[in-house]
C-alpha cells in the first residue's frame, strides 16, 4: 500500500489567521468533506490563534494542526524556508489533497509546495509573480505603465529625471496600499525613496489617472469559468495615498468586456491554472486598461461578501471545489451591492451609532470573525444589510495612508446604481462616529 494514501487527508489553508478566520466557511466546507484542517500562519498570531482554539464551542476548534512560520511580509521570500519545513514534517502525517492560500502574505510558499505536491495551485509563475510588483511589470508589460524598478543598491545613483511624472512609489512586496505613495517631481522622488528601509525594492511608476477597477476571475484547469468587475472608489482624487473607500458588484458600463478581455490576457500570460485572481485596473485618459497588480487570492476588504449579495451564493465553496479539482459554478450577478467605507478625522473613537430600523452597528474586534450577511431576494427594496467597525472603542484613529487606518464601513444592495446611490447617501446622514481629540 502507498504509506501516503494509507495517511490522513488534509486541505491546508495559508495566510494572516484573522484572515482565515473571518472567513470560516472555509472551515466548514473542509470539515464537511472529512479532511483534516491543517493551518499554516505567521508566528505572530500564535497568541490569538490558541486563544480561539480553546474555545470548545468555537468552528476553530476544527483545525487539526497549526504550524506558525517567520518571515516579513517587506521582505521577499522569507517565509519561504520556514513553510516548507511545516510542510515536510506534516507530509510525514497527512495526505494532503488541497491547499489554499486566503490572504496575501503566503501566496508565493503555498504555490511551491503545491507544485511539489502536485496539488491544484495558479502555478509557479502566477504566485511567484502575483507576490512581486516589479515582476509583474516584467511578464505583463503589455497592460503596464512605464516603470522603473529600483534596488536598493540603486537607489543613490538611479536618475529619475526623464520619467514622465507624476509617479508612484511602490514597495515590491508589500500590501494593503503600504508605502504606496505618489510624487511630482525627480526631487520628491529622491527624497520619498530615502525613507524606505535599506533592504527594500521599490518600483516607480507612471501615475494613471482614470477610474479603478478590479476584475475578481474564477479559473479551472487554466481556463477562466467566472469574471466580473468591481467599481472602485479611492482616496487619490484628493490625497496622494491610495486607499479604497468603496467598491460596487458589479460595475455597470460599457467598460466591462474591455477590462475582462484584459485580464483574460493577463490570467494566460502567467499561465494561471486553479483558484480566484484579483487583478487591479485603471483605464487611462487615453481609454486603455493599465494593469496596478494582480493578486493570485480572495480580494480583501467586503468584496466577498459583495458577491453573495450580488450573486446570491458565496464564493468560498466554489473556490474549494475547484482547489480540489471538483466540478464548480458561480452564478452570474443578479444584484446591484456596495461596501462603502467612511472617511474620518483623526483622534479616539469612541463610538459608532446608527439611526436606521433594524440594523444594529457590529464591532469586529470584539467579536473577532465577520458575521455571515445573508443574500436577499433579486426584488427587494435598497436594504442596509450591515455596518462594521474594525477598530476598538477607545483606539486611536489616523489619518487614512493605509487600508488598515480604516475604522467603519457597511453594506448595502439594490436593483439599480441609482438606488444604491441614494441609498448610501441617506444611511451617510444617519451615521455618527463620535471621535474625541488625541494627546500624546
Amino acid at each position: 500500500m502507498n504509506v501516503r494514501t494509507s495517511l490522513p487527508q488534509a486541505f491546508v489553508l495559508t495566510g494572516a489567521f484573522w484572515v482565515i478566520f473571518r472567513n470560516s466557511m472555509y472551515l466548514n466546507e473542509i470539515n464537511k468533506r472529512g479532511l483534516a484542517i491543517l493551518i499554516v500562519t505567521p508566528v505572530s498570531y500564535r497568541p490569538h490563534v490558541e486563544k480561539a482554539r480553546a474555545d470548545s464551542q468555537s468552528l476553530v476548534s476544527l483545525i487539526s494542526d497549526v504550524a506558525y512560520v517567520d518571515g516579513a511580509l517587506d521582505r521577499e521570500t522569507s517565509f519561504n524556508p520556514s513553510v516548507i519545513a511545516a510542510l515536510q514534517e506534516w507530509c510525514q502525517r497527512y495526505h494532503i489533497i488541497g491547499a489554499f492560500a486566503v490572504g496575501e502574505t503566503l501566496v508565493e510558499p503555498t504555490g511551491i509546495f503545491a507544485d511539489a505536491l502536485d496539488i491544484r495551485s495558479p502555478g509557479l509563475r502566477a504566485t511567484r509573480v502575483c507576490r512581486s510588483k516589479y515582476l509583474q511589470r516584467f511578464y505583463l508589460d503589455r497592460y503596464s505603465p512605464v516603470s522603473l524598478v529600483v534596488p536598493p543598491e540603486k537607489r543613490a545613483d538611479t536618475l529619475f529625471e526623464d520619467m514622465p511624472y507624476p509617479m508612484i512609489i511602490k514597495p515590491a512586496t508589500r500590501h494593503s496600499s503600504s508605502g504606496v505613495i505618489s510624487v511630482s517631481n525627480a526631487g520628491q522622488a529622491h527624497q520619498a525613496l530615502q525613507e524606505y528601509p535599506t533592504y527594500e525594492t521599490l518600483l516607480l511608476e507612471q501615475r494613471i489617472d482614470g477610474q479603478e477597477y478590479s476584475v475578481e476571475s474564477l479559473s479551472q484547469n487554466g481556463h477562466v469559468l467566472f469574471s466580473s468587475v468591481t467599481h472602485k472608489v479611492t482616496t487619490d482624487t484628493h490625497s496622494d495615498a491610495f486607499v479604497e473607500l468603496a467598491h460596487t458588484v458589479p460595475n455597470q458600463e460599457p467598460i466591462n468586456a474591455m477590462l475582462i478581455q484584459a485580464a483574460r490576457d493577463v490570467l494566460e500570460d502567467l499561465a494561471f491554472a486553479d483558484g480566484i485572481a484579483h487583478s487591479e485596473w485603471r483605464v487611462g485618459r487615453d481609454g486603455k486598461p493599465y494593469l496596478m497588480e494582480i493578486a493570485a487570492r480572495t480580494p480583501g476588504d467586503g468584496i466577498l461578501p459583495l458577491y453573495q449579495l450580488a450573486c446570491g451564493e458565496p464564493l468560498e465553496p466554489t473556490i474549494l471545489k475547484i482547489m480540489l479539482g471538483e466540478t464548480a459554478h458561480y452564478p452570474e450577478p443578479r444584484r446591484f451591492a456596495r461596501q462603502v467605507y467612511l472617511e474620518h478625522r483623526p483622534g479616539m473613537l469612541i463610538d459608532v451609532r446608527i439611526d436606521w430600523p433594524g440594523v444594529k452597528v457590529t464591532w469586529l474586534n470584539d467579536n473577532n470573525t465577520w458575521p455571515d450577511i445573508p443574500a436577499g431576494s433579486p426584488q427587494d427594496a435598497p436594504t442596509l444589510r450591515a455596518i462594521f467597525v474594525h477598530k476598538k472603542r477607545g483606539e486611536r484613529l489616523y489619518p487614512l495612508r493605509s487600508s488598515d487606518d480604516r475604522a467603519v464601513a457597511f453594506f448595502i444592495d439594490a436593483t439599480s446604481i441609482t438606488e444604491l446611490d441614494q441609498l448610501e447617501t441617506e444611511i451617510k446622514l444617519k451615521i455618527t462616529l463620535e471621535i474625541e481629540e488625541y494627546y500624546d
